[in-house]
């Protein structure tokens, strides 16, 4: 027989002594939880020995209580938390604090302080009395600054009509023991609270009362194994493969008493990636899910203007837009996120409106996010039950209650929107849309979901549910100084000094609590495993001082720390028969014939001689990196300014040479100003991008000069040209084209120093760009133009230039008829063309053979 099942019989002995069986119906049972319901029945029987028995009443005390009718109404939490609010803000004495935060710290504060009252009234009458006198009490006390706000406005709440649930409680336990007429038995493993105590004390003045409390029954507690771990991941991984190993002994009931929620998290990903299930008892709060992201995603995009990533983070939700098919509405997004990345919207739902006036489709989404964003004006007050029935109505428009409703939780979110807004239709305080936001996700964040489809022989839990509960195998998962005590607190403004000075339970308290409900954990179950990691980030963490002290007795005792052996081995082993890939080779993949390319742009062209399976990847399998929204003017933007600008000068002032040095320079500093302005009114640092340009206006238009004295005239700038090769064609365009006579010069902007271009050209044919400009219009030289840091210099190709285009366009011939031919393209781009390569992760270079 199990200790669980002894202790168990040994209770129900002392009751069947003192209510012989068959009929135990005129007792009450009250029980930490009703899972020990069943053990309890199942001892009765055992030591009763009749063929039937009639059980008693079993029941917690809270279910006990709510039993109990009441004449007034109980406000909830939503009612007292907005009432408070509205209090703190007209009193004005945290101007700059978090009232939403505090008010919540506050009502757990007044419920203690109702709990704590010295008296258990049983009516509305009698509790105001008990109030008042305490309040008079209190006066004469002298009271820390925050001790005595928290006194005062408790008094100033206990006085409406309408009760609160902790009065509501206090209230009828006051009824419950008023009307005591029969036996109570208590099963306890810890201190109750100063209430529950009193109804004790005060029902025992009319019936029985017997108390079986774990820690006076000489149970001796069974010593758990430890298992260290170094990392959080090992931790989850050591977890996991303990349960594996229980389920496969046979075990049908593990708990799993998480201290760690985070570990909690992995482990449970590990065990569901193995297949297994987990119920969860303590559940995880709306704020941790993925319903009530989109909730935040939707209200962080209005407050932003739908700024992009904001915007495209809340389209990506797979609960917005539910209303339409999945593909539909995936290839909607995609489209549009195509849209805004390249034409470089920051910001605005009326320019994306805008944006998109000829994709009806697009046009369609972004009129609904128009309407939702209507109905949630940021310019007005008001109360928190329309701001939660406009964002109702939005969550409508958006399709996203649609796909709510197709998930368990987001079942529950939505009714939890709806109680609120029943709970607050006659709270009149006007509220911010920032105030209300603020509350909806303090809300969110104390509503918990519990998952109860999930039927599972393996389920999280939290230690005070342990309570006199037995499992076949128990998990502490967690089990650092940092989590166990893990003794709350009056939080971030009222802290145990406080809660002292009032009377109500500190860190301590809480602290003796968790070590008698730990105690009773050990001592009702035969197999317990304890967890924790010892060290994190590189520094060493303590046990549990609780188990550690369990730890150090049994190793003064038997010299023997209770280490887990047998888990590292099973990590070790499962680690081996991890499947190893075999090392990368260099990538040489070849394209069918019906794949390869009829043209080729000059920027492909140099991708393809730097690096064939750059060229690959970015132009035939379209790897490219999608666009980035720019939010700042980068140096690909000033050089497409800079060319823009001297088109427009060109344009008008063809011939520099006859005019007015100072006209020019004040025109062309005019056109600047004006190419400019778009760039200057969304980002400030653009005015330092126009400054670096304006000093090289004099040194450019004398380089101008000089080149018209030469006998150089321009000619045209932006020209496209798509030119025929044998079974290719080669497309590009470019900067500017010069004349004098029958010569052509091909020239090409750059706002790169003259050295870095004499790079380029260093080694004939790396860079193909002017060669292939020059070829393209039969020109007999090719230049780059350096514009940069107030000097332009002329920087052309050492080599024949007619020749060199020649070469090159029979290359290109060559290497494509060759890839037509199944020749493959090798992955063979030097360094620094891999340094600059946005596909240098798909070649794996650096894990080759």
């Amino acid at each position: 027989m199990s200790k669980a099942s002894a202790l168990f019989d040994r209770v129900a002995q002392r009751i069947l002594a003192a209510h012989p069986a068959p009929d135990l119906r005129g007792i009450t049972v009250i029980l930490p939880n009703m899972h020990a319901a069943q053990s309890l029945a199942q001892a009765l029987m055992r030591r009763a020995q009749v063929a039937a028995i009639l059980l008693p009443q079993m029941v917690t005390l809270n279910e006990w209580a709510q039993s109990m009718p009441l004449d007034a109404p109980v406000a909830s939490d939503s009612q007292r938390s907005a009432m408070l609010y509205q209090q703190l803000r007209k009193l004005q004495w945290f101007e700059h604090a978090d009232l939403w935060s505090m008010t919540q710290e506050l009502l757990k504060l007044f419920d203690e302080l109702t709990h704590a009252l010295h008296v258990l009234p049983n009516d509305a009458e009698a509790f105001a009395a008990t109030v008042q006198q305490a309040y008079q009490a209190r006066q004469n006390v002298t009271l820390q600054l925050e001790a005595r706000l928290v006194f005062e406005l408790w008094h100033a709440m206990q006085s409406g009509e309408e009760l609160d649930a902790a009065r509501a409680y206090q209230m009828r336990l006051g009824m419950l023991a008023q009307q005591a007429d029969r036996p109570l038995y208590v099963l306890r493993t810890s201190e109750w609270d100063t209430l529950e105590q009193r109804f004790l004390e005060a029902y025992e003045q009319r019936a029985l009362v017997k108390v079986f409390d774990a820690r006076e029954m000489d149970v001796t507690g069974h010593t758990p194994q430890f298992f260290a771990a170094t990392s959080l991941e090992q931790e989850a991984r050591a977890a996991a493969m303990q349960v594996r190993r229980w389920l496969a002994d046979g075990k049908s009931d593990i708990a799993i008493v998480a201290q760690d929620r985070v570990t909690a998290r992995r482990t449970r990903a590990l065990l569901e990636r193995a297949e297994i299930l987990v119920a969860d008892e303590t559940g995880w709060t709306f704020a941790t899910l993925s319903v009530s992201t989109v909730l935040d995603r939707w209200l962080t995009a209005l407050q932003s203007d739908f700024y992009h990533h904001d915007f495209l983070d809340l389209l990506k939700s797979p609960y917005i837009f539910a209303d339409m098919t999945a593909g539909g509405r995936k290839a909607a997004v995609y489209q549009l996120e195509q849209l805004l990345r390249k034409q470089g919207v920051v910001a605005g739902l009326e320019r994306y409106v805008a944006l998109t006036e000829q994709e009806i489709a697009l046009h369609q989404l972004l009129a609904r996010l128009r309407q939702a964003a209507a109905l949630l004006a940021q310019n007005r007050k008001q109360t928190l039950a329309e701001w939660l029935a406009a964002l109702q109505k939005s969550l409508n428009v958006l399709g996203i209650d649609a796909g709510l409703q197709q998930d368990d939780a987001g079942l529950q979110l939505l009714r939890a929107l709806d109680n609120w807004k029943l709970e607050l239709h006659g709270d009149a305080g006007r509220y911010r849309f920032d105030e209300w936001r603020r509350w909806l996700a303090q809300q969110l964040d104390t509503e918990t979901f519990r998952d109860s489809s999930i039927d599972s022989p393996v389920r999280f839990t939290h230690l005070a549910a342990t309570r006199w509960r037995s499992f076949d195998a128990v998990l502490m998962l967690g089990c650092d100084a940092a989590h166990l005590p893990s003794a709350g607190d009056g939080g971030r403004w009222f802290n145990d000094a406080v809660r002292a000075t009032l009377g109500l339970p500190t860190r301590a308290f809480h602290a003796v609590r968790q070590h008698d409900d730990l105690r009773a954990l050990l001592a009702m179950n035969d197999e317990v495993l304890v967890t924790w990691q010892k060290e994190q980030n590189g520094e060493a963490r303590l046990l549990s001082p609780f188990l550690q002290m369990l730890r150090d007795a049994h190793l003064q005792v038997h010299g023997d720390d209770l280490s887990e052996h047998d888990l590292h081995a099973y990590l070790v082993a499962e680690g081996m028969q991890q499947v190893e890939l075999a090392q990368s080779a260099q990538p040489v993949p070849a394209i069918s014939q019906d794949s390869v390319p009829t043209s080729i742009s000059i920027s492909g062209y140099n991708a393809l001689v730097a690096c064939p399976y750059q060229y690959y990847a970015r132009h035939i399998l379209k790897l490219n990196e999608l666009d980035e929204v720019q939010e700042a003017i980068e140096k690909r933007d000033y050089g497409e300014r800079v060319h823009g600008i001297l088109q427009r000068f060109h344009e008008q002032y063809p011939l520099v040479i006859q005019g007015d040095l100072t006209e020019m320079e004040a025109a062309l500093r005019r056109i600047s100003e004006e190419v400019f302005a778009d760039l200057l009114a969304q980002d400030f640092a653009a005015r330092a991008w126009l400054a670096r340009w304006v000093i090289s206006l004099p040194a450019y238009l004398d380089w101008q000069i000089k080149r018209e004295a030469e006998g150089w005239r321009y000619a045209g700038s932006e020209q496209a040209f798509d030119w025929p090769l044998d079974g290719i064609r080669l497309r590009g365009r470019i900067d500017r084209l010069d004349v004098r006579g029958e010569e052509k010069l091909v020239l090409d902007y750059k706002t790169q120093s003259d050295q870095l271009l004499r790079n380029k050209l260093k080694e004939p044919g790396e860079d193909v760009q002017l060669a292939c400009y020059a070829y393209a219009h039969e020109a007999a030289d090719a230049a780059f133009v350096s514009i940069e840091s107030g000097k332009v210099r002329q920087v052309a190709p050492q080599e024949d230039v007619p020749l060199l285009a020649q070469l090159n366009a029979e290359r290109l011939e060559q290497v494509m008829g060759e890839i037509r031919g199944g020749a493959g393209l090798p992955a063979n781009g030097i360094d620094v063309v891999c340094a600059y390569c946005e596909v240098r992760g798909v070649c794996r270079k650096g894990e080759w053979v």
